[in-house]
C-alpha cells in the first residue's frame, strides 16, 4: 500500500474513532458519519478507495455485519459504490448536495425568516430544506415528526419543552439533530444553539428602570398557552416586585383602549401593530405621551414609528451557526446573548 492510501485509511479510522464520545450513536452510525466527515474534510476525494471490510474489522473491531450495513447505507445515499469486486470507492464528493434538511420552527415570523435566510445563504442553494411549523402544539409536532422521521439527513428543531416531545426527539440520532431557539436537555452529547429568556429579560428590565419610572404603569400583554415564553412573565413579575414600579399583565390588547402615560410591552407582532395604529389615530408621540417595548428585533421595528425599542437575540447569527453545524457536524452547544436596542418608542 502506498503512503497516500495508508494516509486515507488512517483518516477514516481517526474520524470514526473521534465519534466514540457520542455514546448515543450506534457503531453503524459512527462509520457512516466518520466517512462523511472524511469526505467533507477532503481527506477522502472522488474515486478514492475505502478500507476493505476486513481492514475495517481489524482497525475498528466492529462486526462484519455492522460494516457491511454502513457501506450499504452509503451506497443507497449515492456517496460510495462497489466496483467490480475491487472494493468500495467514493463516487460523490459533494456531501452538501446529499443534504436533505428538515427545519421545524414555531411559526414563520419575521425574525424566524431572518434565521432561515441566513441559514440558507451559508449552506447553499443545492441543499434541500423543508420547513415545518408546530405552533407550540404538541399534537401538531407529533404529526410532523411522524411524517418526517427517517426521511432527512439532518433535523433542526425548535422544541416544545415537555416529556412527550423529548421522547420523540431522542429517537433521532445525535449527529442528525440540532436544537435551536429554545433549550431542552436531551443529553450531554446533543448540539444546540439557543437563547435564554428569564435572566436576560430581567436584566433588560433593570436597565430600563429609569425610563419605565417616567410613566404611570407598565402593561404587559401576554398570551398563555402559545409560543410566547413563560420565562419572560417570571422576569417581569420579579422586576415589578424588586423595583416597586406599578405594572400588570393582560391577555391581549383591545383596539382603542390605549392610554397616555403608560408603557405597553408586547411579544406578539400583530398586537404591536394594533397599538401603533391607535397611537397614530390619537396623534400621540411615542417616547413622550406613552411608550412601547417589543420582544424580538427585526428591520421593520428599526424603521416603523421612528423606531421601536426591543430586546432580542441575534437570529441571523443563530442561522449561521446552525448552517455551520449542517456542513461540518462538529458538536456545538451555544447560548446566544440577548441585546437591548433603544429607540424612540421608549
Amino acid at each position: 500500500m502506498d503512503d497516500k492510501h495508508l494516509k486515507m485509511e488512517l483518516a477514516v479510522f481517526e474520524k470514526i474513532n473521534s465519534l466514540d464520545k457520542l455514546q448515543s450513536l450506534s457503531k453503524h452510525e459512527k462509520i457512516v458519519q466518520g466517512i462523511l466527515d472524511a469526505i467533507n474534510n477532503d481527506e477522502l476525494q472522488l474515486n478514492d478507495p475505502l478500507p476493505s471490510v476486513n481492514k475495517m474489522i481489524g482497525g475498528l473491531g466492529f462486526a462484519r455485519e455492522t460494516i457491511v450495513r454502513a457501506y450499504k447505507d452509503l451506497i443507497e445515499r449515492g456517496i460510495i459504490a462497489s466496483k467490480n469486486r475491487k472494493g468500495y470507492f467514493v463516487i460523490n464528493g459533494n456531501i452538501r448536495q446529499q443534504q436533505k434538511i428538515a427545519m421545524v420552527l414555531y411559526a414563520f415570523d419575521t425574525f424566524q425568516e431572518a434565521l432561515f435566510k441566513s441559514f440558507k445563504a451559508v449552506v447553499g442553494e443545492e441543499v434541500q430544506i423543508d420547513l415545518f411549523f408546530h405552533h407550540n402544539n404538541s399534537d401538531v409536532f407529533e404529526a410532523i415528526f411522524n411524517q418526517i422521521a427517517g426521511n432527512y439527513s439532518l433535523y433542526i428543531v425548535a422544541p416544545i419543552a415537555n416529556d412527550r416531545i423529548e421522547k420523540l426527539l431522542l429517537n433521532i440520532p445525535v449527529f442528525k439533530l440540532l436544537i435551536i431557539d429554545r433549550y431542552i436537555h436531551l443529553s450531554d452529547d446533543h448540539s444546540y444553539v439557543v437563547q435564554e429568556f428569564e435572566k436576560p429579560a430581567y436584566e433588560i428590565f433593570q436597565k430600563l428602570k429609569d425610563k419605565f419610572s417616567k410613566y404611570e404603569e407598565i402593561v404587559f400583554f401576554f398570551r398563555e398557552n402559545t409560543a410566547e415564553p413563560n420565562e419572560i412573565v417570571n422576569a417581569f413579575n420579579r422586576f415589578l416586585k424588586d423595583s416597586g414600579l406599578k405594572g400588570r399583565i393582560e391577555s391581549s390588547y383591545k383596539v382603542g383602549s390605549i392610554e397616555k402615560n403608560k408603557v405597553y410591552f408586547t411579544i406578539h407582532n400583530p398586537e404591536l401593530y394594533s397599538i401603533l395604529k391607535d397611537v397614530m389615530k390619537n396623534d400621540w408621540e411615542l417616547g413622550k405621551d406613552l411608550a412601547v417595548l417589543s420582544h424580538n428585533d427585526d428591520i421593520v421595528k428599526e424603521i416603523i414609528s421612528g423606531g421601536i425599542t426591543t430586546f432580542s437575540t441575534d437570529f441571523v447569527r443563530m442561522g449561521e451557526i446552525a448552517a455551520n453545524y449542517a456542513i461540518e457536524r462538529n458538536k456545538v452547544q451555544q447560548v446566544l446573548p440577548t441585546e437591548l436596542f433603544l429607540r424612540q418608542s421608549l
